[in-house]
């Protein structure tokens, strides 16, 4: 509309101008070369308008011969590079789909109309990797990792091949390559922490992590955790042979994750070897008050060596007062910590009320054979015996557990995945709740009968009698002299 505006304006003026022309006649006289040329003004005016137009009609008519075989090059060239990129976004598309053939042959012509276009080799290379061929999908990325633009992408198909075919050492290369090149990489951070803590380099994997935590790649928290069990780890490593550099680090772990308990516990076993107790106590406590674990009470007990068993029961029963950030001191775990101390006192009530809140309903197996110690030391073996055969098919004790894996021993790295993934002190699954017609009988209400009292009850309230199931046929069944397994004591009759 701004341009039309402009166009009416000039036309009004060329307008004006040749009325102020047209109303002042006068005549214009021209001589050259011996003649003589007269007209009027504004006659002259128009004429050198039209000549003006005509020297510029005959120069753009000029400059367009002139330019014609570039412009026929360029032309060439716009749709050279029309058909290769159609070809690029039609390979892409097919390697999208799966088509290996199609995928192969658009890479060619792209390969020929497109020589300068990074992506070229990119759909080459998917190319390749439909066809199975991994030698020509190396040869690209290598070729890739040549160009500045391409060079992140070539060494993460590198690294990804390296990985697929088993090479650790080389997709590590590859990776810390990568991640030198530009350290805000998510990927190549990921992979090069995963390989260094797979080759339990925890020195390298603790570096690797605080850059990331640096850079922003992982949430403070997450990482602070994942750092401080790679200090802890280290710290482990280092234990036995330097206690100074092992103090330091479960030091700096702790700091950093206060629940984490291999950190306390590295720490309080070389503070207790420095005769430190006072600051082992103080990091047991914290550290029992977040993740009660058994070894937390056990150090605990034994912070001053020679000590007697009534010290250590005592030192046991004040770890469990110190519990700031749980009320109940510390769950199953203080329970068992105490009956286990009181035990070694016998001082079997103490141990019985500690235990007695877990053992009326499926009591894991530890609290089954803590019962049965109580009740055989108490000389009732018949308990003793319920104890130790509930402890059969009661829920397994808690255990280190990553990603589904049990261990006996802590370790921060997933056995799984590689990856930073540290132990939970859990129970390694989950026992199914027991039918009500299998559930056992609360050990309390277990009594010998009396002899009077079975013959006077009704005949509709005895037990049911023990029924043998039906087997398959291809199934031998068991010989009339079987005893039971090796090793077990059948009861006596009656």
């Amino acid at each position: 509309m701004i341009r039309l505006l402009w166009r009416f304006l000039l036309i009004v003026l060329l307008a004006a101008g040749f009325a102020w022309l047209a109303d002042r006649p006068g005549t214009l006289t021209i001589r050259w070369l011996g003649r003589e040329i007269q007209m009027s003004f504004i006659a002259g005016v128009v004429l050198a308008v039209l000549a003006v137009a005509a020297i510029w009609f005959l120069w753009s008519l000029f400059r367009r011969l002139w330019g014609s075989p570039q412009a026929m090059g360029r032309w060439y060239s716009f749709r050279k590079n029309r058909k290769g990129y159609e070809a690029l976004s039609r390979g892409i598309i097919a390697a999208g789909a799966g088509d290996a053939a199609a995928a192969a042959k658009h890479a060619a012509i792209a390969g020929n109309a497109l020589a300068d276009e990074p992506l070229v080799n990119v759909l080459a290379a998917q190319a390749a990797q439909l066809k199975g061929d991994r030698a020509q999908v190396k040869r690209i990325f290598e070729q890739m990792t040549k160009s500045p633009d391409t060079e992140a992408l070539g060494l993460r198909g590198l690294f990804s091949e390296a990985r697929q075919t088993g090479d650790a050492a080389t997709a590590r290369r590859h990776a810390e390559r990568a991640l030198a090149l530009n350290p805000r990489l998510s990927w190549a951070a990921a992979a090069v922490l995963q390989l260094q803590s797979s080759a339990k380099d925890w020195n390298a994997a603790a570096t690797t992590l605080g850059q990331q935590i640096k850079l922003g790649l992982v949430p403070a928290a997450e990482g602070n955790r994942k750092l401080a069990a790679m200090l802890a780890a280290e710290a482990l490593a280092l234990e036995d042979g330097d206690k100074a550099k092992a103090l330091e680090l479960a030091l700096k772990a702790h700091k950093l994750d206060p629940a984490l308990v291999p950190a306390a516990l590295v720490a309080a076993r070389v503070l207790v070897a420095q005769a430190s107790t006072r600051k082992a106590s103080k990091i047991l406590k914290e550290t029992w008050s977040l993740s009660p674990h058994p070894d937390l009470a056990e150090v605990e007990a034994n912070l001053i060596p020679g000590d007697g068993p009534e010290a250590r029961l005592d030192r046991v029963r004040d770890l469990l007062k110190e519990g700031r950030l749980r009320a109940d001191g510390g769950g199953l775990e203080g329970a068992v910590a105490l009956a286990r101390a009181a035990i070694r006192v016998r001082r079997w009530d103490m141990a019985r009320a500690a235990l007695k809140p877990y053992a009326d309903s499926r009591p894991q197996a530890r609290v089954c054979a803590l019962m049965a110690d109580i009740e055989e030391a108490e000389g009732d073996k018949g308990r003793a015996r319920e104890w130790l055969a509930r402890a059969l098919t009661a829920p397994r004790d808690p255990i280190w557990v990553s990603d589904g894996v049990a261990s006996p021993r802590w370790t921060p790295v997933s056995p799984v995945s590689g990856e930073i993934v540290p132990c939970e002190w859990k129970a390694p699954f989950e026992m199914p709740e027991p039918l009500e017609a299998d559930r056992p009988a609360p050990v309390e209400a277990i009594e010998a009968p009396k002899p009077a009292a079975a013959a006077a009850a009704p005949r509709s309230l005895e037990p049911p009698k023990m029924v043998q199931p039906q087997r398959p046929p291809d199934d031998p069944g068991l010989p009339e002299d079987f005893d039971g397994p090796p090793g077990r004591t059948q009861p006596a009759e009656g």
